[in-house]
């Protein structure tokens, strides 16, 4: 049975698929690591039609493991807009219980599985505007999945406020945080090290790891990152 972990993030584009493929990579040099990701938007097709998962696709390319694409996101959408308005544009809207059914599935497939959300904590999964289904949110596959989660946040101006009220927000759903990584980090950068230093102080996060462009590594020893992990 899988240990387990919900990456989100402060918003889109900060790094979330980036820093996860890091995340799996890590742990698949000394366990079973696999990846999941409830809903994804955005994607091109193939030749046949059928879309292809670009986020899995990364993650499965960066880290090298072989987990199928088809396992690792069971609602995947081709219009680049949030997953509850691309699935009312496309149909098969999200479904929790498919979510969980095809993440319980997983579990006995791996020894950790890295769990990624669609954009920032408050993005809406499906929402029926004539109300004949019951709204979900990024919360709500966190909740249902048991996952306690580590916030990815870019290193640059203006993450204060959105760090921080992700983790406010996060906190008043007693969702349970791990910890921080900063994406697009420049190592001497003042603004950004001061940035990261009251992020811990607002919050009293710790930082897990910096990134920067390029990496191929994580900076976490293999034992603090598989501690993260329930």
């Amino acid at each position: 049975m899988s240990k387990n972990l919900f990456i989100t993030g402060t918003g889109t584009d900060i790094g979330k698929t980036f820093v996860s493929a890091l995340i799996v990579k890590k742990l698949s040099e000394k366990a079973k690591s696999g990846y999941f990701k409830a809903a994804m938007s955005g994607n091109e097709r193939a030749s046949d039609g059928s879309l292809i998962p670009g986020d899995a696709k990364f993650v499965k390319e960066t880290a090298k493991i072989s987990q199928s694409l088809e396992s690792m996101c069971p609602f995947v959408y081709e219009n680049a807009y949030s997953p509850h308005l691309a699935s009312r544009i496309e149909g098969n809207p999200v479904n929790l219980d498919v979510v969980k059914k095809n993440f319980l599935s997983l579990q006995n497939q791996f020894d950790f599985l890295t769990v990624e959300g669609s954009g920032g904590i408050l993005c809406p999964i499906d929402f029926d505007k004539s109300g004949s289904r019951k709204a979900i949110f990024l919360e709500d596959v966190i909740s249902s999945l048991n996952l306690d989660s580590v916030i990815v946040a870019d290193a640059g101006l203006g993450t204060i406020n959105s760090l921080v009220l992700t983790v406010r927000y996060m906190e008043s759903k007693n969702l349970g945080i791990k910890g921080m990584i900063f994406n697009h980090f420049h190592p001497g950068n003042i603004m950004e090290e001061d940035n990261i230093f009251m992020c811990e102080k607002l919050t009293g996060l710790k930082t897990l790891a910096c990134v920067k462009a390029g990496d191929e590594n994580l900076e976490i020893d293999f034992e603090t990152l598989s501690g993260l992990y329930k």
